[in-house]
């Protein structure tokens, strides 16, 4: 991960072999990297083995899923063994294998989320693009170019770390550490930071302010229908008049709720990763850096804990999610999913209100595909 220019190292660590760092640090780490890998693990499979759960969010969730795990195996779990130890243990290839992929799996994450919250962003706030844009089919091509180009982009850390030989209280220490001198790193990192940093938050807050503006300070209008009923639609067909009515109460508090739960990755994210790169860029203006362990250890915590944390979210805020994970465990009956029930876009055109009700089947689990994903639009929010 971003090291701390002074130590140049790529774990931003400085060796402590107390007792109480290396037990304590060794119990917070593994705990919840033991937890993270699990629960992302879970997240893929139930996406990846469950027919229904296969819609355009859930594949930028399975993604970030992926990110995360990325990052709790080649950062948290080498960090085990780095403050047991105190010493790199794995070589040059270690070095350079791990450092490699630290970056992508957090680069990866970043770009995962700012890949779910447009998509949300065009479902809700441009329903009639979101049928053609908001597909299954497209969200795979994106996800695969994310990953495409952020492993071509890390590909730059093969040539910029190494291992280095500290002395420290007369003892050598080898520590993975970034070769290039501070003044050519700062810049590599400051972009680095910006674009898959401050951007995605600064673009993550615009798009969740417009979805709220639509889904809470703009409610569905109402229209009178000929026998004296409320409705979202008018029109000459009396089902099709009953189910506008039934499903436009229960979309517009489904879709608030699925925002929620949302922007709640996003929220964590931010604050999760806040202290750590924060800390970044106050060393990487300071003569001597701040180095204290047990502040290093909290920061990488954070980090840690924000790529175990989002599976627990999904269980919390996700009915779907929650029965598919009993049922990849086995813990509740095998059931059948339930179907989901029609939606209706957030459009205000009376002219198109009759075509919209008529193509509600077509487009509802692709324009609200978190009704077949964390969450379904017919179940009352948590």
């Amino acid at each position: 991960m971003e090291n701390f220019t002074s130590s140049n190292t790529t774990f931003g660590t400085w060796p402590d072999h107390s007792l109480p760092y290396k037990l304590i640090s060794t119990l917070i780490v593994l705990t919840i990297c033991a937890l993270g890998i699990v629960g992302n693990v879970m997240v893929i499979l139930v996406v990846l083995t469950t027919k229904h759960m296969r819609t355009p969010t859930n594949c930028y969730l399975v993604s970030l899923a992926a990110a995360d795990l990325m990052v709790l195996v080649a950062a948290g779990l080498p960090s085990v063994a780095d403050s047991l130890y105190g010493s790199w243990l794995f070589g040059r290839v270690g070095c350079l294998c791990i450092t490699y992929f630290q970056y992508l799996g957090i680069n990866a994450s970043s770009c995962s989320i700012t890949a779910f919250t447009v998509e949300r962003y065009i479902a809700i706030c441009h329903p009639i693009r979101a049928q053609s844009l908001c597909t299954y089919t497209r969200a795979k091509r994106i996800i695969l170019g994310v990953w495409v180009t952020t492993s071509l982009y890390c590909v730059m850390w093969f040539y910029l770390a190494d291992i280095e030989e500290l002395v420290y209280e007369d003892a050598t220490i080898v520590s993975c550490a970034y070769k290039v001198s501070r003044n050519l790193y700062l810049p590599i990192y400051f972009f680095d930071f910006g674009v898959f940093f401050v951007l995605p938050l600064t673009l993550s807050t615009v798009l969740y302010g417009l979805i709220a503006r639509i889904l809470f300070l703009n409610p569905l209008p109402k229209t009178k229908s000929k026998n004296g009923h409320d409705g979202v639609y008018s029109g000459n067909k009396t089902n099709g008049l009953k189910s506008s009515s039934q499903c436009s109460s229960t979309t517009a508090a489904s879709r608030r709720q699925v925002t929620k739960m949302l922007a709640v990755v996003v929220i964590l994210f931010a604050v999760l990763w806040m202290p750590y790169r924060t800390l970044v860029v106050v060393n990487s203006f300071l003569q001597e850096a701040y180095l204290d362990t047990w502040f290093l250890l909290f920061c990488r915590t954070c980090v840690y804990l924000n790529s175990a944390i989002n599976p627990v979210i999904y269980n919390a805020m996700s009915q779907k999610f929650r029965a598919a994970f009993k049922r990849l465990c086995r813990c509740g009956p095998r059931v059948q999913a339930k179907q989901a029930a029609y939606s209706v876009a957030l459009t205000y055109s009376v002219a198109k209100e009759t075509s919209m009700i008529e193509s509600t089947e077509h487009f509802s689990t692709e324009m609200e595909d978190l009704t077949e994903g964390p969450e379904d639009l017919t179940e009352e929010p948590n």
